[in-house]
């Protein structure tokens, strides 16, 4: 079974540096039905002006990871981390049992635009962490490349939780195919482009919960990014 989230109907947040779309209930924005999906709590797409951001804030009990689409983010945390995320970058930043981080724009000129993911960690209490790796968009060129998973492997970020993120290009008229283990389920999130997911048409910023389908094809109409969330 697929169910679409489109991107038109994602919660809104505006205010005079921030325009950020909720796929799930987050801050003002609440939606009874869309509450998180499994162990994946928040996607928000994000575009922050030049030279503005997020001061000085906390997290705690959650994995957070930023996927920079453009631009770049200047990020600074109470564990001494200082650095700029840019696209082919992953961050992750484990909460655990509390963090104060910051998020701003370091250009005068170019706007960012990026995406947070919140997913709920195994336990809480964990030991905050932070990590970050460079993954250039040409490994994903033309596969699933796995960006985060529990145990780190093939230089992804390691999260507390049994989840697995993968983010793939998909050139037009090609296509991905993904194969769900029984008993799992999966979030698919177009951040680029248009793709036919198993058939259902999906543009930039439409998202898809996946349940009980073992075979998961994503072909491209266009040149299109992807993110797919393998989850339990």
């Amino acid at each position: 079974m697929i169910s679409v989230r489109k991107g038109s109907a994602r919660g809104l947040t505006t205010i005079d540096w921030l325009r950020s779309r909720h796929t799930f209930s987050f801050g003002d924005y609440y939606d009874p039905n869309e509450q998180g999906f499994s162990d994946l709590r928040v996607i928000n797409e994000d575009w922050g002006a030049p030279g503005a951001g997020f001061p000085t804030h906390s997290h705690r009990d959650m994995e957070i990871i930023t996927y920079v689409i453009d631009g770049a983010v200047q990020h600074r945390d109470s564990m001494g981390n200082g650095s700029v995320i840019r696209p082919g970058d992953v961050q992750r930043m484990s909460a655990g049992t509390g963090v104060t981080h910051s998020e701003y724009n370091p250009s005068r000129a170019e706007e960012l635009h990026l995406l947070q993911i919140w997913i709920l960690p195994d336990l809480p209490g964990h030991q905050p962490g932070y990590e970050q790796k460079s993954i250039p968009l040409e490994q994903m060129r033309g596969r699933l490349r796995i960006i985060a998973s529990p145990d780190g492997r093939d230089g992804s970020v390691a999260i507390h939780q049994d989840a697995r993120l993968y983010a793939g290009v998909i050139d037009a008229g090609k296509a991905l195919v993904f194969e769900s283990a029984p008993g799992r389920r999966s979030y698919v999130h177009v951040v680029k482009g248009a793709v036919d997911l198993n058939g259902i048409a999906l543009e930039s910023g439409d998202g898809a919960r996946i349940v009980d389908e073992c075979a998961i094809e994503i072909a491209g109409r266009e040149e299109s990014e992807v993110l797919l969330f393998d989850l339990a």
